[in-house]
Parts: structure tokens; C-alpha cells; sequence
């Protein structure tokens, strides 16, 4: 008997993932408005860095939603979508804070993508797991 539901395990991925790109967003919403820009980034680096945050957010949260929720379809149990929810959130998190407090690279936009990867990998792995009869 799988004790974490995979339906509800996906519901908190989701909307913890859904938060995580509206706070971008407001970020960049708040960069915007401080400097005075309305389109682009107006060359100002802080800007530039909430835009690419957000950028890159939005390029790998959903096909990791995906990811989870076909594994989550499949009929895997509850702990592998937290598994994947999990690090990939932490992840995006990760790479998020690193990249909004420099342009440059760092340990924490590093270890972002290294997470983000490992998400990436362990969701394959497991659908390719769940694919077969």
C-alpha cells in the first residue's frame, strides 16, 4: 500500500513550483519598476539577472511537471514523485538565488544545475522503470 498518494505528492510539486515562478516573476516586476524599464532589460545588470532567473526557470519546471506527473500516471508511488518534486524544486531554487545575486558563476547556481539534472535523470529513469509492463 503506497502511504504518500502520488496524486496529492504531484498537487504539492506543482503548486510549490507554480509559487516559485510567480515569485520570479514579481521579481522581475519589482527590478522593472525600480529602474523604469518596460521592455528588456534597459542594461541593468539586476534586471537583467531576475529576467534570466525567471528565463531559466520557466525553460526546465515544466518539462519536470511533466516528468512528474506521467511518472505519477504511471503508477508510481508517492515517494518517487517527492523524490523528483524535491530535487528539482531545490534545484530551480538553488540556481534562482545563485543567479539573482550574481551574473557570475557560483556554488550556488552550480549545485542549482547539477540538482536540476538530477531531477531530470532520476524522472527519466523512472518513467523508462513505470513504461514497462
Amino acid at each position: 500500500m503506497d502511504l504518500i498518494p502520488a496524486g496529492h505528492a504531484l498537487a504539492l510539486w506543482c503548486a510549490l513550483h507554480l509559487l516559485l515562478l510567480l515569485g520570479l516573476s514579481l521579481l522581475v516586476v519589482r527590478q522593472r519598476r525600480r529602474h523604469g524599464v518596460a521592455l528588456g532589460d534597459g542594461d541593468v545588470a539586476e534586471l537583467a539577472r531576475a529576467i534570466r532567473a525567471f528565463g531559466n526557470a520557466s525553460e526546465y519546471i515544466p518539462m519536470g511537471l511533466v516528468g512528474l506527473t506521467a511518472l505519477t500516471l504511471a503508477g508510481a508511488p508517492g515517494l518517487a514523485v517527492h523524490i523528483g518534486g524535491l530535487v528539482l524544486f531545490a534545484g530551480r531554487l538553488a540556481h534562482a538565488i545563485g543567479l539573482s545575486r550574481s551574473g557570475e558563476a557560483s556554488p550556488l547556481r552550480a549545485a542549482g544545475v547539477a540538482a536540476t539534472w538530477a531531477a531530470y535523470i532520476f524522472l527519466a529513469a523512472a518513467l523508462l522503470f513505470y513504461a514497462l509492463p
